[in-house]
């Protein structure tokens, strides 16, 4: 179920989890689909019998496909209700920190850091961690940028 706020109760959710995405399935059929479209067709990614011999036993997801998921899985999570419009800033400290396996489920975590005025909204920071279902360290962790006008 999706979290809804506004932006004035932002402040008052600085330092806390404010949402968990649902789990989602990385497909191969996805991973796949994301080497053909950035044109990374490195071996462990889309070659299933040589990737069965590597240390992962299987292929993995690429770690900028799983980066490039959290935009659903920040509208799976949470939603800003009285915002006009919001973009994604920025990134700093990103980390693929373990694999995510072909057929994993992930979710992604959100902590709100900070919230800060700006020209007609605010910029929220959010430490983000996704997670791989049965795993036991984090597959990505970053800090995320978002702004969100009224």
């Amino acid at each position: 179920m999706t979290l809804t706020l506004t932006i004035a109760e932002l402040d008052g959710r600085v330092g806390q989890e404010v949402a968990a995405s649902p789990w989602v399935e990385v497909t191969q059929d996805r991973i796949d689909q994301f080497a053909a479209a950035t044109g990374d067709f490195q071996w462990i990614h889309i070659d299933r019998g040589r990737a069965q011999q590597s240390p992962f036993g299987t292929t993995i997801a690429h770690g900028f496909l799983t980066l490039s998921m959290l935009p659903m899985l920040t509208e799976q999570a949470f939603a800003i209700s009285d915002r006009t419009m919001g973009i994604n800033y920025g990134l700093n400290r990103v980390r693929f920190t373990s694999p995510v396996p072909a057929g994993s489920r992930i979710r992604a975590r959100f902590t709100l850091s900070k919230v800060e005025p700006i020209d007609g909204g605010v910029q929220t920071t959010w430490a983000t961690v996704v997670e791989r279902e049965g795993g036991d360290k984090p597959v990505m962790v970053a800090e995320t940028i978002s702004r969100h006008y009224r």
